[in-house]
């Protein structure tokens, strides 16, 4: 049995740092709850106020305890936080182990952060299908910057691009080639390199090819060069820089209309998002009567083409639409 939904109220108690309100919300968001369009409409007037900065890389780089001392000193400089932290879930299961949450507990007592593990369950890119908006609950809630950690599924994790501000590529040495690390995908997101771990042997020859490497990309004047940033994150060593490198590209962005344009981007994408997965549910419905199945059949006996399929599929759906 459902728990009863007050929306008003939930939104209300958020917007005052409630975190169980946050967490109820954020929770009809994953679940795709039928109340979801009015969290949304609540949460609308407060888009956009939050800096949404995604951290990338291959399992193992330290994204974790680089997101941990980032929001320490977030915290130190007076910002509310949020952290997004995705998880692979199992393909055999669904389930998955939310173990970033326990990597960050020396935070949860703090009322200036709030931090959630969410299961990719299933969803290529290294985010989760409930992550856009569950950002969007963050920002209602009043976070001044908002910390998306990726799976870490290596060089195809490239979804963070459309929806963080700035992006942050991990890096570490010893890890195997560091230009197959970020070539094309990985490579052409980042706005903010972090070569992690840089105590270690290897580090200064990860750093010359990263550099080596963003001097063959050719860029027009006054174009943004992604950063290199050497960091420590598990002695918090470099973590200013980082934060200093991401105020840079944040500056950059807003005297060039990059950060409007790269949100307008992350609102078209949301929306196309929506707008399929509605489709898909009607094609759902579509499945437990006959017109798909019939159509399947014609295609399969090659009395039409699926292109032709699709186009009537499609004008079946806007009929019943229009019913």
């Amino acid at each position: 049995m459902s728990r009863p939904r007050d929306v008003p109220s939930l939104v209300s108690k958020a917007r005052e740092g409630d975190p169980r309100s946050v967490a109820r919300l954020i929770s009809l968001v994953e679940n795709g709850d039928p109340a979801l369009p009015e969290v949304a409409a609540a949460m609308a007037p407060y888009a956009g106020r939050a800096q949404v900065v995604g951290l990338t890389g291959a399992p193992g780089v330290g994204k974790s305890t680089t997101t941990n001392e980032l929001v320490r000193a977030l915290r130190q400089a007076g910002h509310r936080v949020g952290v997004l932290a995705v998880d692979p879930s199992s393909p055999f299961t669904g389930g998955a182990i939310l173990g970033d949450r326990v990597r960050m507990q020396e935070h949860t007592a703090d009322p200036g952060v709030y931090i959630r593990s969410m299961s990719s369950r299933g969803q290529l890119g290294g985010l989760s299908a409930a992550t856009p908006q569950a950002v969007r609950v963050l920002e209602g809630a009043g976070c001044d910057v908002v910390l998306v950690e990726t799976v870490g599924v290596g060089q195809a994790e490239v979804e963070i691009a459309s929806l963080a501000d700035t992006t942050l590529v991990l890096l570490a040495p010893g890890m195997g080639d560091a230009i197959q690390a970020v070539k094309a995908g990985v490579l052409e997101i980042a706005d903010v390199f972090v070569i992690n771990k840089a105590d270690r042997p290897g580090a200064d020859n990860t750093y010359r090819d990263i550099q080596g490497m963003l001097a063959l990309g050719e860029r027009g004047a006054g174009e943004w060069r992604p950063q290199v940033v050497r960091a420590v994150a598990v002695k918090g060593e470099g973590v200013d820089e980082v934060v200093a490198a991401i105020e840079k590209h944040r500056h950059w962005m807003e005297a060039n209309g990059e950060l409007r344009s790269r949100r307008e981007r992350r609102a078209e994408a949301e929306i196309s998002a929506l707008a399929l997965g509605t489709l898909r549910a009607r094609m759902g419905d579509l499945r437990g009567g006959t017109a798909l199945a019939d159509l399947a059949a014609r295609v399969a006996d090659g009395a039409l083409d699926p292109y032709a399929a699709a186009d009537e599929l499609l004008a079946g759906l806007d009929a019943g639409a229009a019913r």
